[in-house]
């Protein structure tokens, strides 16, 4: 008995610790495709899953809401709003949700999840919101502290993958 007890607390320790060391990783695997968000002002999107491959565009958009499609490694391959898709690395994305104004003409932003809500601003298309709830075919966004509820079809970045 003396001799089992020190062998279960060995094993029991290592499985401790081998569970520690994993969770990190398994819970930067998400299921694709998922929405993330450009975490920096500047970032470089490359032809292959490396540093050793060239930048093929350079993002200057903190907060760009991008479509990952697939996972390889520390890299993720996205897509950005023009359908464009190349490789940028995991630590250069945000899990923050964004949502990004398209469409033709100004996108109306309200005071709540309904067209005959009062105005509260407008905003062109291109422009870059943090993405905070939807309902109704509604999503309220905000935009440098300023926030409104635009429908759901002048933005890209959010809908359920």
């Amino acid at each position: 008995m003396m001799l089992i007890r020190p062998f279960v607390l060995c094993v029991l320790v290592l499985s401790l610790c081998l569970g520690a060391l994993t969770a990190p990783a398994s819970a930067q695997e998400r299921e694709v495709p998922y929405w993330a968000t450009l975490r920096f002002d500047t970032v470089n999107m490359r032809k292959g899953p490396s540093q050793d491959y060239p930048i093929d565009w350079v993002y200057k958009r903190k907060g760009l809401p991008v479509k990952v499609v697939r996972l390889r490694e520390g890299w993720r391959l996205v897509q950005d709003p023009d359908g464009t898709q190349g490789w940028i690395a995991a630590s250069q994305l945000s899990p923050k949700l964004g949502a990004l104004i398209v469409g033709e003409g100004n996108a109306s932003l309200r005071e709540d999840a309904s067209n005959v809500a009062p105005l509260r601003w407008q905003a062109e298309p291109g422009v870059v919101g943090e993405l905070m709830r939807c309902r109704d075919g509604f999503c309220e966004i905000d935009v440098s502290g300023r926030s409104g509820w635009v429908s759901q079809e002048r933005l890209w970045g959010v809908g359920e993958m």
